[in-house]
Order: C-alpha cells, then sequence, then structure tokens
C-alpha cells in the first residue's frame, strides 16, 4: 500500500487551492443535475438519445481516454522510460483511431447497436455475445478501480486521509453525476475535464522546462540520470519493450502494441465506441475519433515530458530512480505512480495548485465515469435484459442502469485496491487490455471480413485467446519469460491474436456458417455499399467535415512526429 501521507510527500494546499476544488465539484455535479432533467428513456441514459454534436463526442472520446492510462500512467511511463513512451499515441493510438473512424463505425451506427457486445450477438449469436459481455463488464470494473485507486491518491496526498477513506470519498463523487445523467453527464463532464486538464498540464510542463534550461537542458540532465540516452529517442525503444533486441523491439511495437493492443483498444472497447454511438448523425460518429485524434497527437507533451522532468529534479527519484528501475522499493516510498503529483508539490504555486490538482481529478473520473457508463450499458442491455429480465417496461431499465452504476462502483471500490499493489500503473492496465481486448479485435476483425467465420468460432476463439495471454503473463510473472519493462503485455496480446485467429479458422471450417441473408449490414463484402456512406449534405457539408480528408491530415501529421522524435 502507498505511503503517500507522510509528510515530505504532502501537497501544501492552501485556502485558495480548496476554494478552487470546491467550485469544480460543484460544476461537475451541476451538470449531472441538469443532464438528468433530459433523461426520460433508457436510450437518453445509456447513449444519450443519439442526439450530440461531433465536436462534443470528439472532445469526450479523448477525454475518456485521458484517465489514469494518460496522465499517471505516461507519466510514471515518462519518468521511467522516457520519449519511448509516445508510442502509445503516434503508433499504439492514431492509427486504430482512423481506422474506426473511416472503417468501422459505418458498421456500429448504421446497425444501430447499443454496445459493441451486442454487434457480437448479431454476428456470432449468443454464446459469443455473453462471453463478451461478461468479459468486458469484469475489464471496465478493474480499470474503474486503476482509476480510482489514482483519484484516492491525489486526494490522500492532499489532505492525508488514508487511502481507504480516499478511495470511498473518491468513488461517492464520481458515482453522484453518473447515476444522476448517465451517459449525457459522463460525456459534458468530459468536455469540460478535457479543457480542465490542458488548462492543469500546460503550464506545469512550461514551468518544469524552465526550471530544467529548456529542451536542451532537460536532454542533459536526462543523459546523465539512470537510463541515460535510450529514454530520449523513440525508436527503437528497448527500455520500453525489455527486448533487448532493436528489431524484435520494433517489431513488438509496431505489432504487439501498434496493431493488436491498439486495434483491440480502440475500435472495439465500447468505452471509446460508445462517445461515437452518442452523435447525431453517422457522419458525426465517423468523425468522433478523428476529431479526438487531432489533440491526442499533442498529449504527450504534456504527460510525457513532465515525467521526464519529474524523474531528473523531484529529490526522491534523483536518490532512488536506479533502485526503481532496478525494481526495488524506494525509501522515500515513491513509485513511479507520483512523478506528476511530486513534480506539482516541487514546481507550483499556491492557486495555481488547485488548478492543477482539479485537472488530475477531472482526468480520473473522467476515466472512471467513461468505464461506469459502458459498464452500466453493456450489464443492463447485454446481459439483464438479454438473460434475465427480457420484456419489462424502459423505465424498469432505466433505473437498472442506475442501479448497476452504483453496484458497480462498489466493486470498483475493491478492484482499486488490486491496482494500488502496481508500482507503474501502466505496465497493470496493459496487462489487462492483452487479456481483453487483443482477442476481441481478432474476433472482431475476422468475422468482420470472412463471412465464413461461424457462431463457434466466435466464443472458442475469444476463451481460448484470453486464455493464451493470462498464461502468456502467468508465465512471465513465474519467471519463466524474462521480460522488462511493458514487453510482457506486448507479447501476450500478441500471442492472444493469433491463438484466436488460428482457432477461429480451424472451428470455422469445422462447423456450419449463417446464412449470408443475416450477415448482411454485419460483414463487409455483404453489405450494400450505399448503406456504409453518410450523408454530406446541410449541417454535414463541407470539406472540413469529410473523415476521410481529416484522416489524411492526422496521418501525415503524426508520421512527421514520428519522423521528429
Amino acid at each position: 500500500m502507498l505511503v503517500l501521507a507522510d509528510a515530505n510527500l504532502r501537497l501544501d494546499a492552501s485556502a485558495i487551492d480548496y476554494i478552487e476544488l470546491a467550485f469544480y465539484f460543484v460544476l461537475v455535479l451541476g451538470i449531472g443535475y441538469l443532464a438528468r432533467r433530459q433523461v426520460s428513456s433508457s436510450l437518453d441514459f445509456f447513449l444519450s438519445g443519439r442526439s450530440l454534436p461531433a465536436w462534443v463526442t470528439g472532445l469526450a472520446f479523448i477525454s475518456a481516454n485521458l484517465g489514469a492510462v494518460e496522465v499517471m500512467g505516461m507519466s510514471a511511463n515518462g519518468a521511467q522510460y522516457g520519449l519511448p513512451t509516445v508510442h502509445y499515441f503516434w503508433i499504439g493510438a492514431i492509427p486504430a483511431m482512423l481506422f474506426l473512424g473511416i472503417v468501422m463505425m459505418p458498421f456500429y451506427y448504421g446497425s444501430k447497436v447499443r454496445s459493441v457486445p451486442e454487434f457480437m450477438r448479431r454476428r456470432f449469436g449468443k454464446p459469443a455475445h455473453l462471453v463478451n459481455g461478461v468479459s468486458f463488464a469484469a475489464a471496465q470494473i478493474l480499470i474503474a478501480g486503476a482509476n480510482l485507486f489514482l483519484l484516492a491518491s491525489v486526494v490522500n496526498l492532499l489532505l492525508g486521509w488514508p487511502l481507504w477513506v480516499s478511495i470511498i470519498v473518491a468513488a461517492a463523487i464520481v458515482l453522484s453525476y453518473t447515476a444522476l445523467g448517465g451517459l449525457s453527464a459522463a460525456i459534458y463532464n468530459e468536455v469540460l475535464q478535457f479543457f480542465v486538464i490542458v488548462i492543469a498540464l500546460v503550464p506545469l510542463t512550461i514551468i518544469g522546462l524552465v526550471k530544467v534550461g529548456g529542451w536542451q537542458g532537460l536532454v542533459d540532465k536526462v543523459t546523465n540520470s539512470p537510463g541515460g540516452t535510450a529514454q530520449l529517442h523513440s525508436w527503437p525503444g528497448d527500455n520500453l519493450t525489455g527486448f533487448g533486441n532493436n528489431i524484435l523491439s520494433i517489431l513488438g511495437i509496431v505489432f504487439g502494441l501498434g496493431f493488436v493492443l491498439s486495434f483491440g483498444y480502440w475500435t472495439t472497447n465500447f468505452v471509446e465506441v460508445q462517445r461515437a454511438m452518442a452523435s447525431k448523425s453517422m457522419s458525426a460518429a465517423r468523425r468522433t475519433p478523428i476529431i479526438g485524434a487531432f489533440p491526442k497527437m499533442l498529449v504527450p507533451f504534456i504527460v510525457i515530458i513532465p515525467g521526464m522532468i519529474a524523474a531528473v529534479t523531484v529529490s526522491e527519484y534523483v536518490k532512488d530512480k536506479q533502485v526503481l528501475l532496478d525494481g526495488g522499493k524506494a525509501e522515500s516510498g515513491v513509485t513511479f505512480n507520483n512523478a506528476l503529483l511530486l513534480l506539482m508539490r516541487d514546481l507550483l504555486p499556491n492557486g495555481m495548485l488547485g488548478i492543477a490538482i482539479a485537472g488530475l481529478l477531472a482526468s480520473f473520473m473522467a476515466g472512471m465515469a467513461a468505464n461506469l457508463s459502458s459498464f452500466n450499458t453493456v450489464f443492463t442491455y447485454d446481459i439483464w435484459q438479454t438473460y434475465i429480465k427480457k420484456d419489462k417496461p424502459d423505465g424498469y431499465y432505466l433505473r437498472l442502469g442506475r442501479v448497476v452504476t452504483s453496484v458497480g462502483t462498489i466493486l470498483a471500490i475493491g478492484t482499486a485496491f488490486i491496482a494500488s499493489n502496481s508500482g507503474n500503473i501502466l505496465n497493470y492496465l496493459q496487462d489487462l487490455f492483452s487479456f481483453f481486448n487483443a482477442p476481441l479485435f481478432a474476433t472482431f476483425i475476422l468475422g468482420m471480413f470472412w463471412k465464413r467465420m461461424t457462431p463457434h468460432a466466435g466464443w472458442s476463439g475469444l476463451v481460448l485467446g484470453t486464455a493464451s495471454a493470462i498464461t502468456i503473463w502467468g508465465m512471465s510473472q513465474a519467471g519463466y519469460i524474462g521480460l522488462e519493462g511493458q514487453g510482457t503485455s506486448f507479447v501476450a496480446a500478441g500471442v492472444a491474436f493469433v491463438v484466436d485467429i488460428v482457432v477461429s479458422v480451424v472451428v470455422s471450417l469445422a462447423t456450419k456458417p449463417k446464412p449470408d441473408e443475416e450477415l448482411v449490414g454485419l460483414v463487409y463484402s455483404l453489405t450494400p455499399k450505399e448503406t456504409r456512406k453518410h450523408d454530406d449534405t446541410g449541417e454535414n457539408a463541407g470539406w472540413y467535415r469529410k473523415p476521410g480528408l481529416l484522416a489524411g491530415i492526422v496521418l501525415i501529421l503524426t508520421i512527421a512526429l514520428n519522423a521528429i522524435f
């Protein structure tokens, strides 16, 4: 358990900081209350009535990901590995986000499904649907726990409360507005939280760079610190993967992270897809992830660089970083997860500290609310309504959604203590993604482009793919696979993907597929081209609303960033 409440690690907040935080929380709860007045059906609660404009869903799309993974996890990675962490953005996010907008959203939005598991049910039948629904629900509770743990860590550092008290208080805040207004409350708060996060982290980055003497000063300090120059170049990223071989490292990043983990997360993770499905039109739904890709490109500069600055300026890391890199425990009690918090402690004056703390709280609340809103949708629609209570009035499912949100929050409190045992929260989350997202992507992509894939292949590939990823993780934990860094999750994801594909092909060839007429709208080759097109007139007209053009601009900029760094 963290020992964050020690006097040396406490954030020295003043009255003005607490006033800023109180104002922020009143604003968040007010948005939840106003959103509640617009909720009159389960569709309103779970999918915002499919009524939101693209710029709102686009910012919410990226803000939903600005949780533990993005802010604390990536700053921890910046402190531990340095610039190779940018691969989680420019290789491990942007290409998949563009693919989602251009190729997959027409299937999701056009079929009017309410969730990703529902798409699985239509394509493969109930067994695959149930496996996917249960595994997704479990994943969201585990990931919500990670967000909750980091949210509680801030409360713990700020007030010195015991971690368990901090976790319960933090959970109650997120639950209050998510249960009030459903997805609309989550999305509008995510838009607010996006701007709060940026306002908090940009000044921290600038002040940090000034302290170390600008970019060249940071380069000099990192060069002479534990980890050395490997932290200053994104490629080949050996320190991140732990492979010890440049070619294997690049293959691991491109295939394990850039293809399997990334596409598995961004194209099949309902946390993200749900935001696009809340859009008012197919054009807006397709633009949602592409709009989100623009700020996504720039986020590394305000989360990774502060982590690198913390590693060479915060006294605890200057003293203990080598110990942490060797897998030991620092005498000061810090882990890499604390990098951003400790940099804030050292650099920000009162007043600005309150804004920065609000930014951190916003990021964790956005992440946890995204997990809870997708969990309650999948559990209510895909598990409860499908298999337990099928024909109840709509009001029943609306009420149930609020109850499920409360239950999910309680379960997340439990999983927060599991996450607290990880020294680098991103390692923990990448392991979860390799378990749940990698095999789902294999099943999804094969089923979408190969009409011969059968319902039996759908569920068996998922089960054995997930089991293979867990096996690789277990072998690594037991010392049978000697990988450092985040290479274990890359290997586990790659193995899960390959196993899922092989099992799905073998089982498909031995079992009977669905007739073609049942696969229209679900398989690419059987879906009429005109049904995959969006309306480009009226409010969807204009070159700046063309998904293909916007995606091309993002891709060119991303390639340029990879070349520069």
